[in-house]
């Protein structure tokens, strides 16, 4: 039977993604939430959440992040290869994380603009894949370029600092919700924590009262 788009009950449910450009687990959960986005009746929401918001601006090494030696960050770095393959995605071995918040603030700007290209994909492209600093504001607007965005104003979004009340009011929301470990996907009062299979995603959207299309 047809959805009555007339019907409240046809609106989109909204699934809040908690996430961060550093983190390998919302990376490959991005494709997987896409793939749902073209068959069920719902609007991606993403929240920003402060992963390691400490980080210098010159970033970390990830040796010195997790206490370990380079062998065991060779071996994180090969079970990343294999995941990310599984599901189709390029990945470049890591040895530094960095800090997303000023690339955070330039994608809840970008949110409000039309893009030419997802600038949340671009992000963690160019992190992943291209092994950039995503902190540096340099990086970041060469990436609104590339999207299609208006440099000039992104300059003056960073300089301004004039979407830093949304990233705080993401980041309390995280605190709010309780969310410490990314991505947590949140939809009818419900959550999932982790790089959750596209089926555990569906049931939950599902039990939420989302539609196919």
């Amino acid at each position: 039977m047809p959805i009555d788009t007339n019907d409240p009950a046809s609106d989109p449910v909204v699934l809040e993604v908690f996430s961060d450009y550093v983190c390998p687990w919302c990376y490959l959960g991005e494709g997987r939430i896409k793939d749902i986005e073209k068959r069920l009746n719902v609007e991606v929401k993403r929240v920003h959440f402060p992963l390691h918001p400490e980080t210098p601006s010159e970033g970390r090494k990830l040796e010195d992040l997790f206490g370990t030696g380079p062998e065991e960050i060779a071996a994180k770095n090969t079970r990343m290869h294999g995941l990310m393959a599984e599901d189709g995605l390029p990945y470049a071995d890591r040895t530094h994380t960095y800090n997303s918040r000023l690339a955070q603030e330039i994608g809840a700007w970008a949110d409000t603009q039309q893009p030419t290209r997802n600038i949340h994909d671009a992000f963690f492209h160019a992190y992943f894949v291209d092994r950039l600093n995503i902190g540096d504001p340099d990086v970041i607007l060469k990436i609104v370029e590339e999207c299609g965005l208006d440099v000039e104003e992104a300059k003056r979004v960073l300089s301004d600092r004039t979407f830093k009340d949304v990233v705080d009011a993401d980041w309390a929301k995280s605190h709010q919700y309780g969310v410490t470990g990314v991505p947590t996907f949140v939809a009818g009062g419900r959550g999932l924590v982790g790089a959750q299979p596209a089926d555990a995603i569906e049931h939950l959207l599902a039990e939420a009262g989302a539609h196919p299309l």
